[in-house]
């Protein structure tokens, strides 16, 4: 993807799933919001976006982040919320292993408090190690783990999948969670 998408992209990231009143946008309970309020937050951001340049981004992107309403009127972040919104998702059976990428220096605390969300809604999963591997990358040197998905959703624990095929849950417990590699 072009530079000038990136930018993009990782601006509509920050306003849809942080930071919408910072930019004069209030999303609906599900995280939706009119393109057109977008096209004119990123005008006042001196960002040039337009529905040609948002359709490129959605269709080169391989994290498809973003969802269209059916009318194509609005857009929402299909998942990554640190404000409150709703996902009209349904409780879903996960693999029986699911991934987490993340960095070296949490891997104590994980092992004492499992996975938590943090400053986001859910915990993060995705269904194959590479996925994995490009998350945990942005945060430093690489642990990927793996979640035993299965066994906590026998024990009751549930799972959501996202348009995008990111996998949610609430949290990990620490029983749940193995090291499957640490990156040299």
């Amino acid at each position: 993807m072009k530079a000038e998408l990136i930018k993009l992209s990782k601006f509509i990231s920050l306003v849809l799933r942080h930071d919408p009143g910072g930019h004069g946008l209030t999303l609906d309970e599900h995280g939706w919001v009119a393109m057109a309020d977008l096209v004119a937050a990123a005008r006042r951001a001196n960002l040039q976006l337009d529905g040609a340049k948002l359709a490129q981004i959605m269709a080169e992107s391989d994290k498809q982040r973003f969802a269209l309403s059916d009318d194509g009127l609005r857009i929402r972040a299909n998942h990554g919320h640190s404000v409150p919104v709703t996902l009209p998702l349904e409780p879903t059976s996960p693999p029986d292993t699911l991934y987490h990428g993340t960095a070296t220096r949490f891997l104590d605390s994980i092992k004492q408090q499992g996975l938590q969300p943090q400053s986001r809604q859910y915990v993060h999963l995705s269904a194959d190690e590479v996925t994995a591997r490009q998350v945990g990358q942005r945060h430093g040197k690489v642990v990927i783990l793996t979640v035993q998905a299965g066994r906590m959703a026998a024990d009751g624990l549930a799972f959501y999948q996202t348009a995008s095929g990111i996998w949610l849950t609430a949290q990990v417990p620490p029983l749940y969670c193995c090291i499957l590699n640490v990156s040299k």
